[in-house]
């Protein structure tokens, strides 16, 4: 049983990650080559680019975790459906998103609070991601089919290529051929066009799901998106949530630290990505499973997983904490942060550490919400961090500072920790 569930969730673990290194590769090339602006360029405009993966990533879960219940099922034209279905959301998804975002972008990034020079060098960069849009929703919502109906490892694979792809791309485009901002994005989009590409080729392998007829007619496909789209706002909003956390904290960083605080949230903003994208990793990488014994009906392993998955995050975000603080001091060096940035982000790591153990309980709580269809308590999860975030921002800088807003995020993961353990031990969704 361990054997089986490490070897979904470790991939999973390893992809996640990379999705999250994605952004830290393009902030030290930027950092080290552009300057303390470059890193605050690519922090303001991120909410976007992680908009853009949220869509895929909600959809592809969205789709697939409706796929594996009905494998569980062993119900063979309803997995032919959802697969289908998942697919050409996805492209539909991708045209919308292109043409949508590139003309709101620069009015988006007045509204996080880039102005002049620093919204300059964020158009640069985000306007090249808005045109590869299709490559990362595509990429994004491939990667859970795969871990679904061929491996977690292939999945891993296809990260992991597009990945070494970036950082190449980045070394070249940025240092050899000086496109600095506009080279990181180059490489970002690329990177993640092979990740789609090599999906596409796996898939058309591997798979035989994909069949128009089992749709059948419009009101069918437009049900099935229904029911993609229900699930797939728990991982939509997980995926996105923390960049909400982003978007209210640069503001209130600005107001309450100014361009230090900004771009010293951006080297923490980096490193907590990868540690968030890893402790979700766990609860998205043991969703076929979890999602695969909900079908069957078997409650006795469908509780083990989740247990054996909250002992995992524990580890897993214990050994994030300790080195979120141990390397505090040699972390803004990898960005080349001037020697002010440096010393805030030293003394900002072990607030933000604080929280990450109740974090990844709550993110496992809520990836078994929605692999099980309990949609409710996952969106109360997801959706209520970042309000209650925005509501306590208004008040704690005003006493502490900055170190208030700092606070302010260890604060409500733990809060949504407590909650999350009163929801799961309710007795409509207790196992």
């Amino acid at each position: 049983m361990r054997k089986q569930f490490y070897k979904y969730v470790i991939p999973s673990v390893l992809a996640f990650a990379l999705s999250g290194v994605y952004a830290i590769v393009d902030g030290f090339f930027i950092g080290n080559s552009v300057g303390d602006i470059g890193l605050a360029a690519i922090n303001i405009a991120y909410p976007i680019t992680a908009f853009i993966q949220a869509i895929g990533t909600g959809i592809g879960i969205g789709g697939s975790v409706e796929l594996s219940i009905n494998i569980g099922k062993n119900d063979i034209k309803a997995q032919k459906s959802y697969f289908t279905a998942t697919i050409f959301m996805l492209i539909l998804a991708s045209i919308l998103c292109t043409a949508i975002l590139y003309f709101s972008s620069p009015r988006l990034l007045t509204v996080f609070g880039a102005e002049g020079e620093l919204h300059s060098y964020a158009m640069d960069y985000i306007s090249i991601i808005i045109l590869g849009s299709v490559f990362q929703i595509m990429g994004t919502g491939l990667v859970p089919l795969i871990r679904n109906v061929v491996t977690s490892s292939a999945a891993m694979l296809a990260m992991l290529v597009g990945f070494a792809t970036n950082i190449i791309l980045d070394y070249t485009l940025i240092y050899i051929y000086s496109l600095g901002i506009a080279g990181a994005a180059i490489a970002s989009i690329t990177g993640q066009g092979l990740t789609m590409a090599i999906c596409i080729g796996i898939l058309a392998k591997k798979s035989n799901y994909f069949s128009v007829t089992a749709i059948g007619s419009l009101s069918g496909f437009i049900d099935l998106v229904k029911h993609i789209i229900a699930v797939g706002l728990s991982p939509f909003g997980l995926t996105f949530s923390p960049n909400i956390t982003l978007i209210v904290i640069n503001k209130s960083a600005i107001v309450n630290g100014g361009d230090v605080a900004v771009s010293c949230y951006a080297v923490i903003a980096y490193i907590l990505c990868v540690v968030q994208l890893l402790l979700q990793g766990v609860g998205d990488g043991c969703q076929p499973i979890l999602s695969r014994y909900y079908g069957e009906g078997n409650k006795k392993l469908l509780k083990l997983n989740r247990s054996i998955a909250y002992r995992f995050t524990f580890a897993l975000s214990l050994v994030c904490t300790v080195l979120m603080i141990v390397l505090r001091s040699q972390i803004p060096i990898l960005f080349g942060t001037s020697e002010s940035v440096a010393e805030a982000c030293a003394n900002a790591f072990p607030i933000f550490s604080a929280g990450l153990i109740f974090f990844g309980f709550t993110r496992v709580t809520t990836s078994y919400f929605y692999a099980t269809q309990h949609s409710l308590p996952a969106y109360v999860l997801i959706y209520g961090e970042p309000v209650l975030l925005f509501i306590i921002l208004l008040f704690i800088p005003h006493i502490f500072g900055i170190n208030g807003v700092w606070a302010a995020t260890p604060i409500v993961q733990v809060i949504m920790a407590c909650l999350s353990l009163i929801i799961s031990n309710r007795k409509k969704y207790k196992i």
